[in-house]
């Protein structure tokens, strides 16, 4: 089991590295595109610069601002002593340093892992969470979460979320650059016939770069989950409680008030609850977690 546990986790590694490098790729050519269409390679630098400035401060201030926008708050030993026991059992196992723990007053049972690095990090549980689920369900999320936390999946999610933002705005700007008379204030002729080619690829980049960065971002996020499944697994040695608990927040119907589009991927189940049923290839691609059911299936397969 073991084996199989350690193959499918270094190999959604370096698919979630190779991911992130074609991002940054993705980010400098669409750029490189819309500098060449306004004529300025001040485009390019400030596509470049802003995208690292960006990644920048979300490695240093992203978990406060994700804790600020879910109304976290933090709790201490003798505030809830059972939970920190199961944390700090956990990250014995692990050999992580304990993170802070915070508590989201939301009865509805999720829970998400954000921080810079191990030594940084923060495990965050709603309230919901601890009064639905039993002890083995409990340490099996918390092994699930920890596990983002040794991977450093939450600093990868963090710097992907910056980039899909950047490139949605820059496209929106060029959109909006075009519909007030951007094209009519350069004149129809300055540039000759490669400018207005420029443009058109432009154009058609500013509507698709969004959507391919979305899917790009919902992909990495759905490997991170799969490899931090299989790891919370191997930490707590009993699939079965992480799958019961997978199960019990799925079914859950209560929505998760504090949740947004931004924060949604970073929870250990998507907060946002929709109609079961079959799902296709273009509805899988925008989804931010994988399915529930392939998730327990993989996990109830570690048992075999």
């Amino acid at each position: 089991m073991s084996k199989t546990i350690y193959t499918h986790s270094d190999s959604n590694k370096r698919k979630t590295w190779f991911l992130m490098s074609a991002f940054l790729v993705f980010v400098i050519m669409v750029g490189y595109v819309f500098s060449i269409a306004l004529d300025t390679h001040i485009i390019l630098y400030i596509a470049v610069a802003f995208s690292v400035i960006s990644a920048f401060v979300s490695y240093w201030w992203s978990d406060k601002i994700v804790l600020k926008m879910s109304g976290a708050k933090e709790v201490k030993f003798e505030d809830n002593k059972e939970l920190y026991r199961v944390v700090e059992n956990l990250c014995i196992t692990a050999g992580l340093p304990t993170p802070k723990i915070y508590i989201i007053n939301d009865s509805a049972p999720n829970a998400f892992a954000t921080g810079r690095d191990p030594e940084h990090a923060v495990v965050a549980v709603t309230s919901g969470l601890l009064h639905k689920l039993d002890k083995v369900e409990l340490e099996g999320v918390i092994s699930h979460e920890l596990s983002h936390i040794g991977n450093r999946d939450i600093l990868i999610s963090t710097i992907t979320t910056v980039l899909v933002g950047f490139v949605v705005l820059l496209a929106d700007w060029f959109m909006h650059w075009i519909f007030w008379g951007g094209m009519r204030d350069r004149g129809g002729d300055k540039g000759g016939e490669s400018q207005i080619i420029f443009i058109i690829i432009a154009v058609i980049l500013s509507i698709l770069a969004p959507i391919f960065a979305y899917i790009m971002q919902f992909a990495i996020s759905r490997k991170q989950e799969f490899k931090a499944d299989a790891d919370g697994a191997l930490l707590t040695r009993y699939p079965e409680g992480l799958a019961l608990a997978l199960e019990k927040i799925s079914k859950d119907q209560e929505k998760l008030e504090v949740a947004n589009r931004a924060t949604a991927h970073m929870y250990i189940s998507n907060p946002f609850k929709k109609k079961k049923g079959k799902k296709g290839f273009l509805s899988k691609a925008f989804m931010s977690h994988p399915p529930v059911e392939e998730r327990v299936t993989a996990l109830k397969g570690l048992n075999k």
